[in-house]
C-alpha cells in the first residue's frame, strides 16, 4: 500500500467520508422509525411502485423469496403493507403500502435534504457550485450505477 492510498485526506477518502456521513443521516433517520435497511428500501419502493409483485421485490433486494417473505411478514404485521393476490392468479402477490406504512416513510427524502444541508453547511454557494461542477465533470466519465 502506498502512502497516498493510506493519507485519510486523499479525495477519494474524502468522497467516501462524505457518503459515509450521508449513510450515516439515513440510518439514522431508519432506526428511529424501527426499521432495518431492507425493510425501509422496500417500503419505499412498494410506496412509489404500488401493486408491485413480491417476485421482482426479490430481484430489487437480490435476496431469497423466503428472505424477502419473511420481511413483508415483519412489515405486513406492523401494519405498513398489505399483500394481494390477483384474481385468476393466486400465486401471485402484489404488495402495497397502507396509509401508515407511506406516512412512516414519507420524510426520507426531506431528511436527505437535511442531511446534505449540514454535510455542505462549510461551504458558501460558490463552493457549492464550484464542488457540484467539479463532480459532474469527474461522474460524467463514469458509468451510472445501476440496481441489477
Amino acid at each position: 500500500m502506498t502512502e497516498r492510498e493510506m493519507d485519510p485526506t486523499s479525495n477519494l477518502e474524502l468522497l467516501r467520508w462524505v457518503g459515509w456521513a450521508q449513510q450515516q443521516a439515513g440510518m439514522e433517520w431508519i432506526r428511529e422509525r424501527d426499521l432495518t435497511h431492507q425493510q425501509s428500501f422496500v417500503l419505499g419502493y412498494v410506496t412509489q411502485n404500488p401493486g408491485a409483485i413480491q417476485r421482482d421485490l426479490v430481484e430489487l433486494t437480490r435476496t431469497t423469496a423466503a428472505s424477502v417473505s419473511s420481511l413483508l411478514q415483519g412489515l405486513e404485521r406492523r401494519g405498513l403493507i398489505e399483500r394481494r393476490t390477483e384474481k385468476g392468479n393466486e400465486r401471485s402477490k402484489r404488495v402495497y403500502a397502507t396509509d401508515a406504512g407511506a406516512e412512516l416513510i414519507s420524510g426520507f427524502d426531506v431528511a436527505m435534504q437535511h442531511a446534505e444541508e449540514t454535510i455542505l453547511a462549510p461551504l458558501d454557494q460558490d463552493e457549492r457550485d464550484t464542488l457540484h461542477s467539479l463532480l459532474t465533470k469527474v461522474t460524467s466519465a463514469l458509468p451510472r450505477p445501476t440496481r441489477s
